[in-house]
């Protein structure tokens, strides 16, 4: 099960996953987006799509408490969604902006994994990989509420781990660095050439890249788990350092 997978990492994910024979519970907001994308891997494997936004308490467990039983043993679940708007001074940054980066890169993972879990703890097995970011990692001016965001998701992945140990349910957070895809768009709300200015002067991350990683977490031995786990491309050395040329 993949939540926000619609565009990016997420479709990278569902993408990477179908390849190598996984049955696919994809989610997003963007019924279109899902439909398109659900259609285009039915190729590959069998594919349920659930449309709903995670921000909404509500909405999140009633399409995940709808799941037939055929398609109730999950395997993996990646908490994906989440996104980064703004990049403003505290003081001058949107409670708007707050608010929404909140409920979805927290509030709407802990939503997710709420209601997937008795799945997992019934077959007591499972693999929980939260997307987090270098933004856990190191605080940067004007990333204030993203940066906490994130922080919170290494944070519950910690407590997930924890918790879960007597359930043997693995918990793996994969912090990424720059990565080109719809997130700096996002960001900048629209603005295609300031997000385009992030990533020159060097080779950013492609979601696909992430998607590899991702998998291979889920290739390890049963006793086996990568608990946290950051990426960067070379030029990247942090969420502060870079090196550009050019």
């Amino acid at each position: 099960m993949i939540t926000g997978a619609t565009s990016g990492f997420g479709k990278a994910f569902a993408a990477k996953f179908a390849a190598n024979g996984y049955k696919l519970i994809i989610t997003g907001r963007r019924q279109d987006r899902l439909e398109a994308i659900k259609k285009e891997l039915e190729h590959k494997t069998a594919v349920h799509a659930l449309h709903f936004d995670v921000q909404d308490r509500e909405a999140t467990f009633k399409a995940i408490g709808s799941l037939p039983a055929e398609w109730q043993d999950i395997d993996v679940l990646i908490n994906n969604a989440g996104l980064a708007l703004g990049r403003d001074f505290v003081d001058e940054a949107s409670l708007d902006d707050w608010e929404t980066m909140i409920d979805t890169n927290l509030k709407g993972l802990m939503y997710v994994s709420k209601a997937v879990l008795p799945f997992m703890i019934k077959n007591k097995k499972g693999h929980i990989i939260n997307i987090g970011s270098t933004a856990a990692k190191e605080v940067y001016e004007k990333g204030n509420a993203y940066c906490a965001t994130k922080s919170a998701v290494e944070a519950i992945s910690k407590g997930m781990r924890i918790d879960l140990l007597r359930h043997g349910i693995k918990v793996t957070a994969i912090h990424p660095g720059a990565a080109e895809t719809e997130f700096s768009v996002v960001r900048f709300k629209g603005d295609e050439g300031q997000a385009s200015k992030v990533y020159d002067g060097f080779q950013p991350l492609s979601a696909e890249d992430v998607a590899d990683v991702a998998f291979f977490t889920t290739t390890l031995p049963p006793h086996v788990c990568i608990n946290d786990l950051v990426l960067t491309c070379t030029a990247q050395a942090n969420s502060l350092y870079f090196y550009k040329q050019g």
